[in-house]
């Protein structure tokens, strides 16, 4: 088959179990593609002629920024024996230029970052339509007055969330606290990014974004919280935020329970999508989207790239046809 109908793959063994192998084969042969998987262990010049790289790097990348590659990789990973593997990666796609790479690793590199992410969120439009990130800084001292004035100067209120800064390499990127009052700034872990907590009757809409289509889903999120003497909570964020997690997390105090059901406007998560495309040069994210209980306006609290894609229909058609349309043309 020529180049231009071959599609290298390469993800970790836990993303492709999660993926019908065989479905995915036949979805690409509908569309005039012939798939393989990629071996990393072999010259990538070798397994030539592809013309496009489709990849879930996302942990390897978060590893190597981690500069704890031996450990993550050996450990996770192996396939990959020692960091030269994204090198070499990075400069074969230099040497390519008319290989499409889905997505982009630079482009990846700025979406882990969250504090990074959350600065591209920031510097859109999206706030003509109530859309914002919460309040977010970078906290690295482990100085408690040196923590208050940086929280001050940021507008970072509490109650806050703690997260890692990389948001892939390790379950430890999901590892997250609640701090509720200045007592307890000693139980930041640093460095990490603090971000306002939005109260939002623990409703969560995740958005995934493939090229031009988009789709969203309801998923349980945290209990509204309210800054008071309480004790910091700490909390795996994939566990809650799980399609039939039973977090306790998850439910509302008597005071907050409502019959009144939230009912996201498609349009401004339309917006968001193609907004949050463009804005960070990706076709597959996840966009995680709270409505702020009071005001009724949306926070962007996380993107993801190439997140699970439950509840996506037919994806493996609409990456097909994303794949299709940037390969032939400008696909803006």
């Amino acid at each position: 088959m020529p180049a231009s109908k071959r599609i290298a793959v390469w993800m970790s063994d836990k993303k492709l179990q999660k993926m019908n192998w065989l479905e995915f084969e036949a979805v690409c042969l509908s569309h005039g593609f012939e798939v393989f998987k990629l071996d990393l262990d072999e010259s990538l010049q070798a397994q030539e002629p592809f013309c496009v790289f489709l990849h879930k790097l996302t942990d390897i990348i978060a590893s190597a920024n981690l500069g704890d590659i031996k450990n993550s990789i050996s450990n996770s990973y192996p396939l990959f024996q020692n960091f030269n593997k994204i090198q070499e990666i990075e400069k074969y796609i230099s040497q390519n230029p008319t290989l499409t790479v889905i997505d982009p690793l630079p482009n990846v590199r700025k979406l882990l970052d969250r504090y990074n992410c959350y600065s591209i969120i920031h510097s859109t439009n999206l706030y003509t339509y109530d859309v914002f990130t919460p309040n977010f800084c970078t906290l690295q001292s482990t100085n408690l007055d040196v923590l208050k004035q940086q929280l001050k100067l940021a507008k970072v209120t509490y109650p806050f969330i703690c997260k890692p800064l990389l948001g892939h390499g390790s379950r430890k990127a999901h590892e997250m606290s609640i701090i509720f009052n200045e007592k307890c700034l000693i139980d930041i872990r640093t460095p990490c990014v603090a971000q306002s907590f939005i109260n939002h009757n623990a409703v969560l809409f995740k958005i995934f974004i493939v090229g031009k289509r988009h789709c969203f889903v309801e998923r349980p999120s945290l209990k509204n919280f309210h800054a008071c003497e309480s004790e910091t909570i700490y909390f795996d964020s994939s566990d809650v935020s799980k399609a039939d997690s039973k977090s306790r997390l998850s439910v509302l105090d008597p005071d907050d329970v409502t019959n009144e059901k939230v009912q996201p406007n498609k349009k401004t998560l339309e917006v968001i999508a193609n907004t949050l495309r463009k804005a960070f040069g990706m076709e597959l994210l996840g966009v995680d989207v709270v409505i702020e209980r009071n005001t009724k306006k949306y926070a962007i609290i996380d993107v993801n790239a190439y997140p699970g894609y439950d509840g996506f229909p037919n994806f493996f058609d609409a990456l097909l046809e994303c794949i299709s349309k940037k390969i032939t043309s400008d696909y803006t």
